[in-house]
C-alpha cells in the first residue's frame, strides 16, 4: 500500500520530533493503535462533573443553588487563567492586553447577566430553608474571586475605604493584608468577633493569599498598564476595557449580590442574617466599599459616585415597605 506523501511528510516530522525528545517514534505509533477513539463525555469528565452537585436536604431548589455557585467558580477558574497570561507576558502589547480583557469581560458578563438564575430562579421559602444546612459555609469563601482581587491590584487598593489613605504600597503585605476591605464582611456586628466562616477562610486561604500577593508584586494588571510605553499606555480601546472590567467585578458584579440578598434576605421591619453571619449590607455594597483595581483611570467625581444610585434606591425601597 502506497503512502501518500502528505502523509509521509507527517511521519518524518514527527519522527524528528521524537527524536529531538529521546523518544522513539514507534512506541508512540503502536499506542495510537491500541488506543480507543476519544468520546466527548469522557473528554470533558461528563459523569463526574455531572456527579458533583451534592445536595443536602430534600428541597428541590438547592440543586440549582449548588450547580448555579460551581458553574461561577469554573467561570472564576477561566479568569484567572486570562489574568495569568496577561502577567506572565514578557513583552507585553496594548493590543495583546484588551484582547484578554475582552474575554475577561466576556465572562464577567455572563456571569452579571446569569444571576437571575439565584434572584428569581428560587423559591424563596424553599431557600430560607435549605439555607440553614449549609451554615457556615458562605459565598464569602470563594477564594478564587480574592485571587481575581489580588492578580488585578496591588494589596494596598483593597484595604478597607475609611482606612485605605493611612497605607501605602510600600507597607507590608502582612499588615495590608490584615485590613483588607472583605474581612469586614466577616465579622459579628454585636460582639465584634470574627465569624467562624471567616476563620475557617482565613486558615484554609491566607498562606495561599500572601503568596499571590508575593508572586505578583509589581505585576498585578494594574501594574503591568503603569509599566507600558506611554504611546501603549494612551490605547482608548485598552483604557475602556480596563474600566469595564473595574466596573463589571468592583460594582456590577456586588451589586447582583445585593439584589439577591434584598430579595432573599429582606422583608418589612426584618433583614436576615446571611449565612455564615456575614453583614451582608455592610459588606457587599460598592458604594460603601469604594473598591477599584485602576484608580488612575477614574475622576474624582465618578469615584465618589461608586455604584451609589442603586445602594440608594435600594435603601429608600427599604424603608418605604
Amino acid at each position: 500500500m502506497e503512502i501518500k506523501p502528505e502523509i509521509a511528510e507527517r511521519i518524518l516530522k514527527l519522527e524528528e520530533k521524537f527524536k529531538n525528545s529521546g523518544q522513539d517514534l514507534g512506541s508512540y505509533l503502536d499506542g495510537l493503535l491500541y488506543d480507543r477513539y476519544l468520546t466527548y463525555w469522557d473528554y470533558i469528565s461528563l459523569d463526574t462533573l455531572l456527579s458533583l452537585q451534592k445536595t443536602l436536604t430534600h428541597f428541590p431548589d438547592e440543586k440549582i443553588f449548588i450547580g448555579y455557585h460551581q458553574i461561577t467558580e469554573l467561570y472564576f477558574k477561566l479568569a484567572i487563567h486570562e489574568q495569568k497570561q496577561i502577567i506572565e507576558k514578557e513583552e507585553l502589547t496594548a493590543s495583546f492586553f484588551v484582547q484578554k480583557l475582552k474575554r475577561l469581560n466576556r465572562y464577567f458578563r455572563i456571569l452579571i447577566d446569569s444571576f437571575d438564575v439565584m434572584i428569581k430562579g428560587m423559591e424563596r421559602e424553599q431557600f430560607l430553608k435549605f439555607r440553614m444546612a449549609l451554615l457556615p459555609a458562605s459565598g464569602f469563601q470563594s477564594a478564587q474571586f480574592r485571587m481575581i482581587e489580588l492578580y488585578s491590584t496591588p494589596l494596598v487598593n483593597l484595604v478597607s475605604y475609611k482606612i485605605r489613605k493611612n497605607f501605602s504600597e510600600s507597607d507590608e503585605h502582612k499588615e495590608l493584608y490584615e485590613n483588607i476591605y472583605w474581612k469586614k464582611g466577616g465579622i459579628n456586628l454585636e460582639t465584634g468577633e470574627k465569624t467562624l466562616t471567616l476563620k475557617q477562610f482565613e486558615e484554609r486561604y491566607t498562606p495561599r493569599f500572601m503568596r499571590i500577593a508575593e508572586d505578583v508584586q509589581e505585576k498585578t494588571l494594574w501594574h503591568r498598564y503603569l509599566n507600558l510605553p506611554e504611546t501603549e499606555k494612551e490605547n482608548e480601546s485598552l483604557r475602556k476595557a480596563l474600566r469595564e472590567f473595574d466596573t463589571n467585578v468592583n460594582v456590577n458584579w456586588p451589586l447582583m449580590h445585593m439584589g439577591a440578598a434584598y430579595r432573599y434576605l429582606s422583608k418589612k421591619n426584618e433583614t436576615i442574617d446571611a449565612t455564615g453571619g456575614t453583614n451582608w449590607k455592610e459588606f457587599l455594597p460598592p458604594g460603601f466599599q469604594k473598591n477599584t483595581f485602576f484608580p488612575g483611570l477614574w475622576s474624582e467625581e465618578e469615584f465618589e459616585d461608586w455604584g451609589k444610585e442603586w445602594v440608594n434606591h435600594m435603601f429608600n425601597t427599604e424603608n418605604k415597605k
